[in-house]
């Protein structure tokens, strides 16, 4: 598998708010993967974008009073943004009202459709404007979504078109049957158990009468398509499928059109999600590829929730939200991507509130990293001639063994582990005596402990990229920091 490309992609979020630490938690995630795969010399294209049809956008931008292009435009911007203030490697940024991904969508419609997994219905159910689907009694907790229990339901009865996942069935449990079909295994059974037990066809389109604001169905002027049905396809749309090269990011995108088949056709394919996203990622998606005859993911790989006070989820609808750009603009950038991935859980829910953020830079990076790295940087430069011969490999198995199998939290604790190691060994052996008394001696002690902080920047490079490059600039010119790479705050 390591000499295929690879490509790997976030969902993409809603626009009708700006972005919050949820999705900084998945786009930081995802992007330390890619730069985990760069870093062992693959080829990697890594995308994420904007979902900017659907009800819920449409309604967003009439209680702002802007036109709706306008809205989304305005939206889609700041999550653009991310990419600087989050430091991302993305290769591609997808969204979902351009028209190559609009052509891609009628053309995926039209595969479907010829396949005979399109139909069209009457249908009468409870919907969800946050989850823009359709719920059942089952869905219900104490007769609200389970995930918008602040949104009032929707009785809505219409003549829709439908996609017959149903008919894949067997297929799907097929393909769930690899075990790395989903990460982490618990949520692999979920996908079986609902494949087994809950899976329906799905309602793909919407009637204009009730809003517009989607992609055009082919050959049917009245219906707009659903907007999961359209907005799964940006996964491939971002690779020119449909014949439509992407336009650069930034001057840093690649547009050319084999790039679907280069990274999604011989590509090993991963998919980031959260936790709610299940049955639509590894049923629906799927089911969706198989009737067009594409090949599916390969791996999705689901996290928890990003909750506040009180383990209450973080979520837009809800209003708990905590913004990225304001923990970036106090503490910087690899402090916030330091605690994404190592204080909250890889796959498990975990908390966020700024008083755990701030402990755990006072401890972990001001008094952990920080402090290691000035102590020998400061040795380094004051008793070594020049930095140290460095060794091309050198970063360890284990941390290598974390990351392919997408542990984040437990490759960046396995660094934080030799951070702690290599203070213990300080403490231990005292090298800032020992040089004073037994220059040689010393000296030869200090090299050691260089290369063993060169081995922890290397493995920081997919975690904390711009602490990466520092370090290892100080070290190769043997110099010490002129201030702490992470100042303290009181």
């Amino acid at each position: 598998m390591k000499n295929k490309s690879f490509y790997i992609t976030t969902t993409i979020p809603y626009v009708n708010a700006n972005p919050h630490i949820g999705f900084a938690l998945e786009i930081v995630q995802a992007d330390s993967i890619a730069r985990y795969q760069r870093l062992a010399g693959r080829e990697v294209f890594f995308n994420t974008g904007t979902d900017e049809h659907g009800q819920k956008i449409w309604e967003a931008s009439q209680k702002s009073g802007e036109d709706v292009q306008s809205y989304v435009d305005k939206y889609a911007q700041n999550y653009l943004n991310l990419k600087e203030m989050l430091n991302l490697s993305s290769d591609g940024f997808i969204r979902t009202t351009e028209r190559r991904h609009i052509k891609a969508s009628q053309e995926f419609w039209r595969l479907c459709d010829t396949k005979g997994d399109i139909y069209k219905k009457k249908y009468k159910g409870m919907y969800c404007v946050g989850c823009e689907k359709f719920i059942t009694e089952k869905d219900l907790v104490n007769g609200k979504c389970e995930f918008h229990p602040t949104l009032v339901l929707e009785v809505v009865e219409e003549e829709n078109y439908f996609f017959k996942l149903t008919n894949y069935r067997k297929q799907l449990l097929e393909y769930l049957s690899d075990k790395k079909s989903i990460l982490p295994e618990w949520r692999r059974q979920e996908a079986i158990e609902f494949v087994q037990d809950g899976m329906e066809d799905f309602s793909i389109s919407r009637n204009k009468k009730r809003f517009s604001w989607g992609v055009p169905i082919p050959n049917d002027d009245e219906q707009v398509m659903y907007v999961w049905f359209d907005a799964f396809v940006n996964y491939i749309s971002t690779l020119g499928w449909s014949g439509i090269p992407p336009p650069p990011l930034q001057g840093e995108g690649r547009g050319e059109v084999n790039n679907f088949q280069k990274f999604w056709v011989d590509g090993e394919k991963v998919q980031v999600a959260g936790k709610d996203m299940i049955k639509f990622q590894s049923v629906m998606w799927q089911g969706m590829l198989m009737s067009a005859g594409l090949p599916t993911t390969d791996t999705v790989v689901y996290h928890g929730f990003v909750t506040g006070e009180g383990g209450v989820r973080m979520s837009k609808s809800i209003g708990n939200v905590i913004g990225p750009n304001d923990v970036v603009a106090e503490y910087g950038t690899d402090a916030l991507r330091y605690f994404l991935l190592r204080e909250i859980s890889t796959f498990e829910d975990s908390p966020f509130t700024m008083e755990r953020f701030k402990d755990a830079y006072n401890a972990n990076l001001a008094n952990g990293l920080g402090n290691l790295a000035s102590r020998i940087l400061t040795l380094s430069e004051k008793y070594l001639e020049k930095c140290p011969e460095i060794p091309e490999h050198s970063i360890p198995q284990e941390f290598k063994d974390y990351l392919d199998k997408f542990e984040i939290k437990k490759a960046t604790d396995f660094i934080w582990d030799r951070i702690g190691e290599l203070d213990e060994l300080i403490q231990k052996e005292e090298p800032f005596k020992v040089v004073k008394v037994d220059l040689e001696k010393g000296k030869k002690m200090i090299n050691g402990l260089v290369l063993k902080l060169y081995t922890i920047a290397r493995m920081l490079n997919p975690i904390m990229p711009e602490t990466n490059v520092l370090l290892k600039k100080l070290i190769k010119e043997n110099k010490k920091p002129e201030r702490s790479l992470f100042p303290r705050k009181d």
